[in-house]
């Protein structure tokens, strides 16, 4: 019995959780700040421009993955700020590491649906920028430079909130660490 209980560390000071905690909502707090301006200057990026006498369009609504990158960051926020009101709920019931592990499966697929989104949105952009000359695609944003400035504005915001939900699931990772397996299992 005595060999058990010397393998798990003792709970962590009260100030390390407080740390613990004030980074999990500072972090939260920052995902929601760039993930939310992410997705509205995506919404809200639309350049019309005349070519020869034809007038043509950029709106992100043109391409799917433009959709899904907006879409991502959208749903990134609203399942990070439903986490948030989590996270003040079980500072109120105490440090619990099977907490910190339901946090850190949210954390980990939030942060795979906004790389997912900033991947495919960086390739998009990169193509729009350079063109792709082997499959005969132009680069619009010689054309388009206001759109594509919104849209590299954006990506850059979502990488932000992807770095800071990269934090919040280390952070995760490690506090559920200490779930303590019962005695009678071992």
């Amino acid at each position: 019995m005595d060999g058990t209980e010397s393998k798990f560390p003792p709970n962590p000071p009260r100030k390390t959780q407080k740390i613990v905690l004030g980074a999990q909502i500072g972090l939260r707090i920052l995902v929601i700040a760039t993930s939310l301006p992410a997705t509205w200057v995506m919404l809200t990026s639309r350049q019309s421009t005349e070519i020869f006498g034809i007038t043509f369009d950029a709106r992100y609504s043109y391409s799917s993955t433009s959709k899904f990158f907006a879409f991502a960051n959208a749903v990134a926020c609203a399942f990070v700020l439903l986490s948030l009101l989590f996270v003040f709920f079980f500072c109120r019931q105490g440090p619990n590491p099977s907490n910190y592990y339901y946090l850190f499966l949210h954390d980990l697929f939030m942060m795979s649906l906004v790389l997912a989104g900033c991947a495919a949105a960086t390739a998009e952009g990169f193509i729009g920028r350079y063109g792709n000359s082997h499959a005969g695609w132009i680069p619009i944003c010689d054309h388009f430079g206001k759109f594509c400035n919104k849209m590299t504005t954006s990506v850059i915001l979502s990488y932000l909130s992807l770095s800071f939900l990269l934090m919040l699931t280390i952070i995760s990772a490690s506090k559920s660490r200490q779930i303590q397996v019962s005695s009678s299992l071992i």
